[in-house]
């Protein structure tokens, strides 16, 4: 059977690095995004690792309304900005872990790629 379900690049303001990012979220369709719409939709996307952007989300606002980017003006991006400030920190605060680190800086530090708070090795630091 093949699944006829838009992609979510098909979403005007939309491209392939958004439909990347929303697959390693979780929302494989433009259908899925719509469902959830575009709040819950990009705290998915920072809570899977993606980077918070202003433009970004509001792109993906107006996009879902079918409008250009940058249509978004005066009251109405002041309004977005406040929705995307309370995404950005309880998104961020609710995918911490005991160490107040976000699931990727977790991974990056088990695998080595970022600094570790005490040294691994048992040899005194070099002066």
């Amino acid at each position: 059977m093949t699944d006829t379900r838009d992609p979510v690049s098909s979403i005007r303001n939309l491209g392939p690095a958004v439909e990347a990012a929303c697959a390693r979220a979780g929302i494989h369709s433009a259908e899925a995004l719509r469902d959830i719409g575009p709040d819950a939709g990009y705290a998915r996307l920072i809570a899977s690792g993606t980077a918070p952007h202003f433009i970004g989300y509001y792109a993906m606002v107006m996009g879902l309304q079918g409008r250009p980017w940058n249509d978004c003006q005066g009251a109405e991006k002041s309004a977005l900005r406040a929705r995307f400030d309370y995404i950005k920190k309880t998104a961020q605060v609710a995918h911490k872990d005991e160490k107040g680190r976000t699931p990727m800086d977790a991974a990056l530090a088990e695998i080595g790629v970022v600094e570790r708070s005490q040294p691994t090795s048992s040899r005194p630091a070099k002066k």
